[in-house]
């Protein structure tokens, strides 16, 4: 049998995280100011839109039903256990290839599934609070389709097919433009709000923020040293500008040299 990472029959996304990181990680995800930032950074989607071109999968979900820890869960007596999960073992795969092509290892950096992104997805897709249950049905829409056009066009399921077969459909679905064919308007909204979450996701794991240079949560030696000049001079310049400068810090005179 084959070893090819693509092979339909040799690779399987295999879970590891725990569920209580896993939930751990989507509270981080879901306060994390990486979303609207990476929103604002690529097209506007359209994510449902409907289109007379093109497939597109007619899914019966049922509703979510479970109960969310709402705002004051009790920490004494903590829920038992979590909403269940809503991916197949197919689809978890599906999603961490999908996941290594938008965002692959580089050197030392590892790649998204290689940082379990594939679990957040689908913790994020499996929770019964509003802004999840929104993303359900076009996360598994889009992953859906996806099958759907790599049968229609090589007749392999995503996972099976060469990367210049993967790459072939990801470059027909990549953004949604004015430029972009009827038949993939829709998908390609959809797969915008796909890359949003799995890029938000691997920049709110520990390697993702240590990439972009994130040094929170790191204990200063010795005495706090203070905001620079420069930062100073910029929050005074601010201040003024919203006409708040008398609540510009000024540092008394006995401690100036």
């Amino acid at each position: 049998m084959s070893t090819n990472k693509h092979d339909e029959q040799a690779y399987h996304y295999t879970p590891s995280m725990s569920r209580r990181e896993s939930l751990k990680w989507l509270s981080v995800l879901a306060a994390s100011a990486a979303l609207p930032s990476l929103a604002a950074c690529t097209p506007s989607p359209t994510p449902m839109a409907t289109s007379n071109t093109g497939h597109w999968p007619d899914l019966k979900l049922a509703p979510v039903s479970a109960q969310g820890y709402g705002k004051d869960p009790n920490l004494i007596i903590p829920p038992k256990s979590a909403w269940p999960r809503t991916l197949s073992a197919e689809h978890l795969s599906l999603v961490a290839v999908l996941a290594d092509i938008l965002v692959p290892r580089d050197g030392e950096i590892p790649s998204a599934s290689e940082v379990k992104v594939p679990e957040v997805i689908d913790e994020w897709v499996s929770a019964p609070y509003e802004n999840q249950v929104r993303d359900r049905p076009i996360i598994l829409a889009t992953l859906v389709w996806i099958d759907d056009e790599a049968e229609l066009r090589f007749g392999l399921k995503f996972v099976a097919l060469n990367p210049a077969q993967q790459l072939a459909i990801m470059d027909d679905i990549a953004y949604q433009t004015e430029q972009t064919p009827s038949e993939f308007s829709r998908i390609a909204g959809t797969f915008n709000r796909f890359r949003q979450l799995v890029l938000a996701a691997f920049f709110c794991s520990p390697q993702g923020t240590k990439e972009i240079g994130y040094l929170g949560n790191v204990p200063i030696a010795g005495d706090y040293p203070g905001p620079s000049e420069e930062a100073m001079v910029h929050l005074n310049q601010v201040l003024t500008e919203l006409g708040l400068s008398d609540y510009a810090y000024i540092e008394p005179k006995s401690a100036q040299h």
